[in-house]
C-alpha cells in the first residue's frame, strides 16, 4: 500500500517507521522537510541498497532545485548519489540512489519498462495538484507494485506525499493504505473576507497592496496571487508609477513578479530580503501557492482568480482559461502568510462566494485533452486503455475525442475493439511531445525542412524565450521589427533562434532585444535531443535553406485540427467548429487579416484569443486531410 503525505505537521519520522508498509499516503505541510529529507530517511534506513529511490515532481524547476539541495546536504556532487532528470537534461550517473524527476520523465521510463525494474521506492510528491502526469503516473505505479508481486520480483514501495489532500479517495485508490501526517511550522493567520463582490479583482487587489503599505512596518512583506504574466506585469509597472508619489515617510517598494517564464535570475529575486527600509511586494501566479516558499510574507492578497487549461471535447478546443481557485487552493494562498510568524490573508471575494467554490480543484486529467495520455498508455502496451484505472477517471467524451484526434494524425489502428499503435504512432511516441509537434516533426522531411521545424518545435516546447516587459512596450517591439515576419510568429521566432546561434548565444544580445538567455540555451539543448532521436530513425536531416513556405506548408499539414479562416467581417472562426476567434495582442500578426491561419494556442480571457499563429493557405489543408474537412464541409451545409 502507498503512504499519503497532508500538509501541516512537524515531521519526526525515524528511518523505520516508513518500511514497514510497501505504500503510504503521507500529507505534509509546507515547510515539514517531507519532500528533502523524507528520501534522505529512506536511503539512510537501507531502502536505496535494493535499487533507486525516485523521487518524482510536477515542475522541472523543482525537480533540478531540490535534487541541488539534498545533493548539498548529502555533502556529494550532483550527479552522484543525488541526482535528476527532467524532460532534455539528465544529471545522474550509475551511482545515483536519490533521483529527483519530472513525473513526465518516470512515464517516458515507463514506456520501455513498465514494472519499474531499476526502483526500489517511488515517492510521489505534490500530489495535490493532480497534474495529467502525476494521474497517470498513480495508474502505472500501482500496476507496476502488484504485477511485480505476482511475479515474485523485488517490491516497489510507493509513498504518496502532498500539501493537502482527498485523503480517502487516495486511500481507497491504493487498496486502503495507511495515513501518516506531517506537522510544519504553521502560525495563526488572519482571513479578512471583502463585504461585497468585486467586479474588478486587479483594482481591489492594487488598493490592498497600498493600504497595506500604507499601515504596515516596512519589514513585513506583501505576496499577491494573480492569473498570468500579462496582469502581472501591467499591476507591476501600475505599483511602481503610484510608489514614487507617495508621500514622505512612507517606505520605498521593491516590486517583483513572478511568473514561469520569467528569465531565472530575475526569479531568484523574489528569494533575496529587501533593503532596509523597503517593503518586498512579489506579484504571483499560482506558482508560489506551494511549490516555493518565500521568506519574509506577512500579507497575502488573494483574488482568488487563477488561470487554468480546459477542454471541450465537443468542440475540439483546449483554452487556457481565468476562473475561480478551489477551496483547496484558497487555503493553500492564505498558507503562505503563516510561515514563519502570525500573518494576514485579505480575500478579495465575500465569504458567501467562497463558500460556493469547488472544494477540491478538479483534476487536470478530467479537463484537458487527453491524446498526450493515450498515446503514452499505448506506447506502454497497456491491455486496454479504455478501462485503464484511473484515480479521476476522465470521461467518456473526452477519450473518444483524443482517440479521434490520434486516428486523424494516423497513430492508431482498431482490431478486435482493441487499440493500438501505428508505426507512426510509434515513432510519435519516441519524441516527448504533444502527439500534433511530434507529428510534424515527423512530415518534416517530405517538405524538405526538418532543422527548420526542430527549431520551431523546440522553441514551442520551453517557457516563452521573449521577455516582454509591458513598462517597456514602445522599446520591444522597435528592437524586434528586424526578426518580424509577415508570415506569423513561427516564422519571427526561427529568425530570433538564428541570430542568436549566429552570435554564439551572447547574453549582451539578448538583454538588448529582450531575449530570455537561458531559455533560449534549453532551446538549443532540446533541440539537440530531438535531433538525436531523429537519427535513431535514419529521418533525413535537410533545410529548406531559406524556403520559409515549405515550412508553413509543414505546419499547415500537421496543425490542420487548429486552423482559423477570416470572415467578411474581419473576424475570425475555427474551420472545425466555427467558433469566434481573434488573433492575440501579443502577436506578430495581431494588426494583420491573413485570410488563413493555424495555431498552437488558444487563450480565454474577454474572448478566445489565438496565440502562436502561422499563415497557411486553405488549399495546404485541405491536402492534409481531405476527408476530415470534406466532413466538416458536408456537416456545416447541414
Amino acid at each position: 500500500m502507498p503512504t499519503l503525505l497532508e500538509n501541516n505537521r512537524e515531521i519526526c519520522v525515524s528511518p523505520g517507521v516508513l518500511t514497514s508498509e510497501p505504500h503510504e499516503p503521507v500529507p505534509g505541510e509546507t515547510g515539514s522537510g517531507k519532500t528533502t529529507q523524507l528520501p534522505q530517511y529512506l536511503y539512510e534506513g537501507g531502502i536505496g541498497r535494493q535499487g533507486v529511490i525516485a523521487v518524482t515532481q510536477p515542475r522541472r524547476v523543482a525537480a533540478i532545485s531540490l535534487a541541488a539541495r539534498v545533493s548539498d546536504e548529502k555533502r556529494t556532487e550532483l550527479g552522484k548519489l543525488v541526482g535528476y532528470t527532467v524532460r532534455f537534461d539528465d544529471v545522474t550517473s550509475e551511482d545515483t540512489r536519490i533521483k529527483f524527476l519530472t513525473d513526465g520523465m518516470l512515464l517516458r521510463e515507463a514506456i520501455s519498462d513498465s514494472l519499474l525494474r531499476k526502483y526500489s521506492c517511488v515517492v510521489l510528491d505534490e500530489a495535490h495538484e493532480r497534474t495529467v502526469h502525476t494521474d497517470v503516473l498513480f495508474g502505472v505505479v500501482k500496476a507496476a507494485q502488484k504485477r511485480r508481486k505476482e511475479l515474485g520480483k523485488l517490491p516497489l514501495k510507493v509513498i504518496v506525499m502532498s500539501a493537502t489532500m482527498d485523503v480517502d479517495l487516495f486511500s481507497r485508490y491504493f487498496n486502503g493504505a495507511p495515513v501518516l501526517y506531517l506537522e510544519g511550522r504553521q502560525h495563526p493567520i488572519q482571513v479578512f473576507f471583502t463585504k461585497e463582490p468585486q467586479q474588478d479583482y486587479l483594482h481591489a487587489a492594487l488598493v490592498s497592496v497600498f493600504q497595506i503599505h500604507q499601515e504596515a512596518p516596512a519589514s513585513q512583506d506583501i505576496l499577491v496571487f494573480l492569473t498570468g504574466q500579462e496582469e502581472i506585469e501591467a499591476m507591476s509597472k501600475t505599483c511602481r508609477d503610484i510608489a514614487k508619489h507617495l508621500p514622505d515617510g512612507c517606505p520605498s517598494m521593491l516590486i517583483l513578479p513572478l511568473y514561469a517564464s520569467l528569465p531565472y535570475a530575475q526569479q531568484l529575486r523574489v528569494f533575496q530580503g529587501a533593503p532596509k527600509g523597503c517593503r518586498k511586494v512579489i506579484i504571483s501566479t499560482n506558482i508560489a501557492e506551494t511549490s516555493i516558499t518565500i521568506a519574509g510574507i506577512k500579507y497575502v492578497v488573494d483574488t482568488g482568480m487563477v488561470k487554468a487549461k480546459k477542454y471541450n471535447p465537443d468542440s475540439g478546443l483546449e483554452v487556457l482559461a481565468v476562473q475561480r481557485v478551489s477551496k483547496t487552493q484558497a487555503w493553500q494562498r492564505t498558507g503562505r502568510a503563516g510561515r514563519e510568524d502570525s500573518g494576514v490573508c485579505y480575500r478579495l471575494y465575500t465569504e458567501d462566494e467562497f463558500e460556493k467554490f469547488e472544494k477540491m480543484t478538479v483534476p487536470e486529467i478530467q479537463r484537458c485533452n487527453l491524446a498526450s495520455v493515450l498515446l503514452q498508455l499505448l506506447a506502454m502496451r497497456v491491455p486496454d486503455v479504455l478501462t485503464f484505472d484511473f484515480m479521476s477517471k476522465p470521461s467518456p467524451d473526452h477519450i473518444r475525442a483524443a482517440v479521434a484526434q490520434l486516428d486523424l494524425l494516423g497513430a492508431l489502428e482498431h482490431k478486435d475493439d482493441q487499440l493500438s499503435l501505428t508505426p507512426v504512432g510509434r515513432k510519435m511516441a519516441a519524441f516527448p511531445l504533444e502527439p500534433r509537434f511530434a507529428k510534424t516533426i515527423l512530415l518534416s522531411p517530405k517538405f524538405h525542412c526538418t532543422e527548420e521545424i526542430l527549431t520551431i518545435v523546440s522553441l514551442l516546447s520551453v517557457d516563452s524565450v521573449l521577455y516582454n516587459p509591458s513598462s517597456r512596450r514602445d522599446e520591444v517591439q522597435a528592437v524586434r521589427k528586424k526578426f518580424v515576419s509577415s508570415e506569423g510568429d513561427h516564422i519571427t521566432l526561427l529568425n530570433i533562434y538564428r541570430t542568436f546561434r549566429s552570435l554564439g548565444g551572447n547574453k549582451d544580445w539578448c538583454r538588448d532585444n529582450f531575449v530570455n538567455s537561458k531559455n533560449m540555451t534549453l532551446v538549443a539543448e532540446v533541440r539537440a535531443q530531438l535531433r538525436d532521436i531523429c537519427l535513431k530513425m535514419s529521418m533525413p536531416m535537410v533545410s529548406s535553406r531559406g524556403d520559409v513556405e515549405s515550412v508553413r506548408r509543414c505546419l499547415a499539414h500537421s496543425l490542420f485540427m487548429s486552423a482559423a479562416e477570416l470572415q467578411p467581417d474581419g473576424s475570425y472562426v475555427t474551420t472545425d467548429t466555427r467558433q469566434p476567434v481573434a488573433i492575440h495582442p501579443s502577436s506578430v500578426l495581431f494588426h494583420c487579416r491573413p485570410a488563413c491561419v493555424v495555431y498552437t494556442e488558444l487563450l480565454h480571457t474577454s474572448k478566445c484569443y489565438m496565440r502562436g499563429l502561422c499563415v497557411v493557405d486553405a488549399d495546404w489543408l485541405y491536402e492534409a486531410a481531405p476527408d476530415y474537412f470534406r466532413r466538416k464541409l458536408r456537416a456545416a451545409r447541414d
